[in-house]
């Protein structure tokens, strides 16, 4: 069986797992993004809260995705839990960094004018201060997504969902007849959702950042 005869053979069932892959990597980057930038403008006026926040989060990144799920399970469990808390905290380095160089970036001017018309300091993050960091975030999103994608792979090791459960089945039947096609498939479809989640990430930016202080 050739390779484009096992996607019509199994062209259902990887349609859902490509569905259960995306689902999970979304719903944890807007849980990162989420707590990300809560991080990030808990710690940008601080040197010291923002370098604790950057190591903190970066430090996550040396542990090996494999062994994260595997550390997680005894505390989680099996399947999503394990998947969704890897998945997560992966996501939050590019998040919190880009958010904490985008609001310092933020001209200290623009803040001070929006003080002197009388806006209120939450006024001044929410009107002005976030907006204006805004591109830096959407590109931190974009990195955490990207690489989301090949870790959530990953989390079939942990009975988790997704493309990764087709990479696995063929790593683990090598040498039968439909090995390279699984490893193939499970691979092509999540560099498929990386482009297709990138370039909804390019048309939210050019619908969010106003043309001036697009990068």
């Amino acid at each position: 069986m050739n390779f484009w005869e096992y996607l019509g053979s199994r062209h259902q069932q990887l349609l859902a797992d490509a569905y259960q892959h995306a689902s999970a990597v979304f719903q944890c980057m807007v849980v990162a993004t989420v707590l990300g930038v809560l991080i990030g403008v808990a710690a940008y006026r601080s040197e010291w809260a923002g370098n604790l926040a950057t190591t903190a989060t970066s430090t996550v990144l040396t542990v090996p995705a494999l062994a994260m799920i595997g550390l997680l399970v005894p505390v989680v469990g099996l399947g999503v839990a394990p998947t969704v808390t890897a998945l997560t905290l992966y996501g939050l380095l590019p998040v919190v960094r880009n958010a904490i160089v985008g609001l310092r970036g933020v001209d200290p001017a623009l803040v001070d004018a929006a003080r002197g018309i009388g806006m209120s300091g939450p006024a001044r993050l929410l009107r002005v201060e976030l907006p204006l960091a805004w591109p830096p975030i959407l590109t931190g999103v974009r990195v955490a997504t990207q690489m989301l994608m090949g870790i959530a792979a990953i989390a079939a090791y942990a009975s988790g969902p997704g493309l990764g459960n087709e990479i696995f089945r063929g790593i683990a039947s090598l040498g039968s007849k439909n090995a390279l096609n699984q490893v193939l498939a499970g691979t092509l479809g999540i560099i498929v959702l990386a482009l297709l989640f990138d370039a909804v990430y390019v048309l939210i930016g050019r619908l969010t950042i106003p043309r001036g202080i697009r990068g």
